[in-house]
C-alpha cells in the first residue's frame, strides 16, 4: 500500500511539473485538415476553421474602389500579422490553381519532386505509364511525410513504419498488421490532388472542402491565365526552351513585399539595378492589365558591337500570374519565380531557368547570364527586407501609388481583396 502511495504521488508530481509545458505554435496557423473515409470516396475536409474575424477586419482597410489617382496602398497590417496569412491561405492559395514547378522535373516515369504550401504538404510524380499524379505527400498510417526532395523511384516507402505505396497512389504494402480489423487496403491510398499542365506548367488545384478523383483539366490554360493565355504562348512562353536549373532565396519579408516590388513597372530598376538598366529602354516600359494576370514589357538597349554581351535580347516580357506567380521571357532565356509564404515576415521564391537549346552548352553565356540574374536577385532581396522592416515601423501604415507605373501592383491588391471578402 506504501509503494502505491508513493507512486500516485510521483504521479501527481509529474503531471504537475509538465502542466504548464506550452505545445509549440503551428508556424503555418492554418486550419488542419482531417481525412475521413467512406467505402468509395475520401473526402478531406476543414477539422475546425480558424477565426478570421480580425483578419477579415484588416482587409477593409483597403478600399479597391478608389481609382489609383487617389488610393492607398494597404495597410502595413496587411503584411505582418499572422490572422491575415491564415486568411490568404484559406481564400487564395487553397482555392483555384496554383503553379508548383515545371515538366522537365517529372518528365521521365518514376520520377517525382515534392513541396509544401502553408500545411499542404504534397508530392508530385509520374507514374510508370506515364501519367502525372498528385497526392498529399502523408502516409494513411500514422502521418509521416513519404518522399523528400525529387527524384526517382520505383514505390514511395515511408520512413517510420515501411508503408509501401505505388506512384498511382494505391496502397501496396502495410506492414505489421496481423489482428487488425475491418481493414480494406483499397480504401488507404494517397489522398489525391488536382493536377494539370499548361506548357512548361505544372499546376495543383488545393481545394478544402472535397477532394474528387484526379480527372483532365482541359480548360485550365484559360480559368488560370483567362484571355492571356494565347498572349503568353505567341510570346514564346512554351515548351520549346530547354530546362536549365533551379535556384532558391530564402527572404526575410512578407510574400507580397516582392510581388509588389516586381509589379512596379520597372519603376525602381534605374535606382536599385543599374546594370540591369543599363540594358533596358526604360522609356519604353508598359504595363497591361488583364483578369489574373498583368503582362510588362520593355525594350532592350542596343548592342555597341556584336561581340558585346546581351542576355537581355530586343524585348523583354514580365508576366504576373496571380496571386504569386512570374515568367520572365528575355532574348533566349525564360526564368520563372514562385514565390512561397513561410510566415506574415519570411517567404521562399524559387527561380527555375530555361535556355534556347542551342545556348546551353556555351558555359561562358550561361555562366555569365546566371552570374548577372544572380546580382539582381540580391539587390532585390535587399530591397524587400528593407520594406519588411519598414513595414513593421510604426511611423508607417498606408503609402500611395505612382498612377502611371503602378497599376499591376494596384491591381494586385484590388484582386487580393476580391478573394479575400467572399
Amino acid at each position: 500500500m506504501a509503494m502505491m502511495t508513493m507512486t500516485r504521488a510521483m504521479m501527481n508530481t509529474t503531471t504537475s511539473k509538465f502542466s504548464n509545458i506550452k505545445k509549440p505554435e503551428n508556424q503555418y496557423p492554418n486550419p488542419y485538415i482531417q481525412h475521413t473515409r467512406s467505402r468509395n470516396s475520401l473526402i478531406v475536409t476543414n477539422s475546425h476553421e480558424p477565426n478570421h474575424n480580425l483578419a477579415q477586419s484588416l482587409v477593409h482597410g483597403f478600399n479597391p474602389n478608389i481609382p489609383i489617382q487617389e488610393a492607398l496602398t494597404p495597410p502595413s497590417s496587411w503584411y505582418t500579422s499572422p490572422s491575415f496569412l491564415s486568411l490568404e491561405y484559406d481564400q487564395v492559395f487553397f482555392k483555384g490553381w496554383q503553379a508548383v514547378g515545371c515538366t522537365e522535373i517529372v518528365k521521365e516515369a518514376n520520377s517525382f519532386f515534392t513541396g509544401r504550401l502553408g500545411n499542404v504538404e504534397y508530392v508530385v510524380c509520374r507514374d510508370e505509364n506515364g501519367q502525372l499524379r498528385a497526392f498529399h505527400n502523408v502516409c494513411r498510417h500514422h502521418a509521416s511525410l513519404l518522399a523528400f526532395g525529387s527524384g526517382k523511384g520505383s514505390c514511395f516507402v515511408c520512413p517510420y513504419h515501411g508503408w509501401t505505396y505505388g506512384f498511382n497512389g494505391a496502397l501496396l504494402k502495410a506492414t505489421r498488421i496481423t489482428g487488425i480489423r475491418n481493414f480494406n487496403v483499397k480504401e488507404f491510398g494517397l489522398v489525391p490532388l488536382r493536377v494539370a499542365i499548361w506548357g512548361p506548367f505544372i499546376l495543383l488545384n488545393i481545394e478544402r472542402q472535397a477532394f474528387a478523383q484526379q480527372h483532365g483539366d482541359d480548360d485550365v490554360g484559360m480559368e488560370w491565365l483567362g484571355s492571356t493565355s494565347d498572349i503568353l504562348s505567341t510570346n514564346g512562353v512554351d515548351t520549346s526552351l530547354s530546362y536549365l536549373c533551379r535556384r532558391e532565396y530564402t527572404i526575410e519579408c512578407n510574400w507580397k513585399v516582392f510581388c509588389d516590388n516586381y509589379l512596379d513597372g520597372g519603376y525602381h530598376v534605374p535606382f536599385a539595378h543599374k546594370d540591369l538598366a543599363s540594358g533596358l529602354k526604360l522609356d519604353s516600359y508598359s504595363t497591361t492589365v488583364f483578369e489574373k494576370v498583368s503582362i510588362q514589357r520593355c525594350d532592350g538597349g542596343e548592342v555597341q558591337h556584336q561581340e558585346d554581351f546581351d542576355r537581355l535580347g530586343a524585348k523583354s516580357l514580365y508576366a504576373f500570374i496571380y496571386p504569386n506567380f512570374m515568367v520572365n521571357r528575355y532574348g533566349p532565356w525564360m526564368d520563372t519565380n514562385l514565390v512561397l509564404p513561410l510566415g506574415p515576415r519570411k517567404c521562399k521564391v524559387i527561380f527555375d531557368y530555361f535556355l534556347d537549346a542551342s545556348l546551353k552548352d556555351d558555359e561562358a553565356f550561361v555562366s555569365k547570364s546566371l552570374e548577372d540574374s544572380e546580382r539582381v536577385q540580391m539587390e532585390d532581396i535587399m530591397l524587400c527586407e528593407s520594406v519588411q522592416r519598414g513595414l513593421e515601423s510604426p511611423a508607417y501604415d498606408s503609402g500611395r501609388y505612382a498612377p502611371v507605373v503602378e497599376k499591376a501592383m494596384h491591381h494586385f491588391h484590388c484582386l487580393l481583396h476580391e478573394d479575400l471578402i467572399k
